[in-house]
């Protein structure tokens, strides 16, 4: 498994490096999120280990740019802070799961199998929902001739709800899809990643596509078109 570390501490970047070496993991350092942005898109990795507290460039950044460069590599969050809100910032931002330090690395070994063995939802068709369409294997969104830009979260969360339109999808299968059964965020982030979603596929058009079933889940309204 090829794997990209982001770490500024030499100690602890050192420490992962070796750790992860010995684990039979093939490893490539940075030391500034720059750097770790260059790396990320000059090579091919299976995951990326990420610090959020990096110079330069810290570990939101490098995410949200990775992800308009269309680079999806798994990333573990590795943050200094437990605040929820932190937390929810870089899952929301598509990081695909975290450790807050300090942190038992056999548990980080764990989670990096756990991020790059997850399947792929992905298939070869196009849904088409009222005025949208999404492109499964390109990860596009289009509704109204607008071209729409989603996190890799905010993609997975919207093809699980144009997958079963008109019904209501339970909180925990829509958790599940987005950060697989093994995820351990609060349930405050899927409210927050919906939200996010609302922001780019709803608030800008007439008709409102995203509803709440409260107490229950979400649902995508519409009747299909083409699948």
């Amino acid at each position: 498994m090829r794997t990209l570390v982001i770490e500024d501490e030499p100690r602890m970047l050192d420490l992962l490096r070796k750790g992860l070496y010995e684990q039979g993991f093939t490893v490539l350092t940075a030391a500034d999120g720059e750097i770790g942005l260059e790396l990320a898109m000059a090579h091919e990795f299976d995951s990326i280990v990420l610090d959020i507290g990096l110079p330069r460039m810290d570990g939101y950044g490098l995410i949200t740019a990775l992800h308009a460069r269309a680079r999806m590599t798994p990333v573990l969050m590795l943050t200094a802070h437990d605040s929820e809100d932190d937390i929810i910032r870089g899952l929301e931002l598509g990081a695909d799961d975290y450790l807050t330090k300090p942190f038992s690395f056999a548990e980080l070994v764990a989670r990096l199998h756990c991020i790059t063995r997850r399947p792929s939802r992905e298939n070869d068709s196009t849904i088409r929902a009222a005025e949208v369409a999404v492109d499964l294997t390109r990860r596009t969104v289009i509704r109204e001739m607008q071209n729409i830009g989603l996190t890799r979260h905010e993609f997975q969360l919207l093809a699980c709800l144009v997958r079963r339109m008109g019904q209501c999808v339970p909180r925990q299968t829509l958790m599940e899809s987005v950060w697989g059964r093994e995820h351990s965020v609060g349930a405050g982030a899927l409210d927050v990643l919906v939200n996010s979603l609302r922001v780019k596929i709803d608030t800008p058009f007439r008709t409102k596509l995203i509803g709440t079933v409260r107490g229950t889940g979400y649902v995508f309204k519409g009747a299909a078109l083409q699948k």
